[in-house]
């Protein structure tokens, strides 16, 4: 599909590109292509005064703060391993700016847990643009409840990717377009020159 509009007050949100994440495997996206379509993204944002959101993950180092709840995955895996310092560092090729927010949760979603909702619904933003990585887990969370919340949702689904091809691919053909619109980085800064 593609987009069709850009609402006056639209903000982006650019999900775990930090360190950490960008250095795993991903598909079918290369994560290096990710961060160029989202840092271009965001540059455009700021080129516009538009917000950008920068969401991060981490946790206690002691592990107090992380969700606990049983699950199949969790078990198979055992014991997360410590990571390492420096594992939930925003990758710098975003150029955080002074106007952006940088949004630090504990979960899978960005609104969760956090004061996004607020401080978007503050400067009266109506629309959000997704991008990040991993499409599955922290972008379609944060799609979901960016639905709940009302928000008009463009996906960027050049400017995600995932631990497999097929999980991206489900959230991409089955699950955002129930939510929003989807379309490519290119389609979207198209949609932004006057």
């Amino acid at each position: 599909m593609t987009f069709t509009t850009l609402d006056p007050r639209t903000a982006l949100v650019v999900v775990d590109l930090q360190a950490g994440i960008l250095a795993a495997p991903v598909r079918p996206v290369d994560a290096t292509d990710v961060l160029a379509r989202s840092t271009a993204l965001a540059a455009a944002f700021r080129a516009r005064d538009l917000p950008v959101v920068l969401v991060r993950v981490t946790a206690a180092p002691d592990g107090a703060d992380a969700v606990s709840a049983r699950t199949d995955a969790a078990r198979a895996a055992g014991p997360r391993p410590d990571r390492p310092a420096g594992w939930d560092v925003l990758a710098p090729e975003l150029h955080t700016a002074a106007t952006d927010l940088v949004v630090t949760k504990r979960t899978w979603g960005a609104f969760y847990g956090t004061d996004l909702d607020l401080q978007l619904r503050r400067r009266g933003v109506t629309q959000l643009v997704l991008a990040g990585i991993a499409t599955s887990m922290g972008v379609e969370s944060t799609a979901r409840s960016a639905h709940e919340h009302g928000y008009h949702l463009s996906l960027v689904t050049d400017a995600m990717s995932d631990r497999s091809a097929d999980a991206h691919e489900h959230s991409v053909t089955r699950i955002f377009p129930l939510l929003g619109e989807t379309g490519t980085a290119a389609e979207l800064l198209g949609l932004m020159t006057p």
